[in-house]
């Protein structure tokens, strides 16, 4: 199986994907460590693929989406974007409908915190 099919495979299987540097309890970048923070706080459950266990992953999720940046975020097997267009969609609402337009749990309360505390 290649690196593009074992993604394709991660995408299409799990509502919320996230591919970053470690793991959603332990990330490795501060970029990561942003998207990984805002899903876990809004309570969102995201599979996690760790790129640096996998060098072929870790250039393969960017041949992907043809986007050169990890972290990438995959909602119902699209690509959303990365830190900073997912620090911009918490900010202005935009994720959560994101995600309430594909069915995807998340605490409400939560996101309108963030937002407040970032007003």
């Amino acid at each position: 199986m290649t690196a593009q099919d074992k993604i394709t495979e991660t995408v299409k299987s799990n509502d919320v994907v996230l591919y970053m540097k470690g793991t959603k309890d332990a990330p490795q970048c501060g970029f990561s460590q942003r998207v990984a923070g805002v899903l876990n706080f809004m309570g969102v459950d995201f599979a996690d693929v760790n790129v640096l266990s996998d060098e072929e992953i870790r250039q393969g999720i960017k041949d992907y989406s043809d986007w050169p940046t990890i972290p990438q975020l995959y909602v119902k097997g699209e690509f959303v974007g990365g830190c900073d267009i997912i620090t911009e969609m918490t900010l202005s609402g935009e994720l959560d409908t994101l995600f309430e337009e594909n069915g995807v749990t998340y605490d409400k309360d939560a996101a309108e915190k963030i937002r407040e505390a970032n007003a």
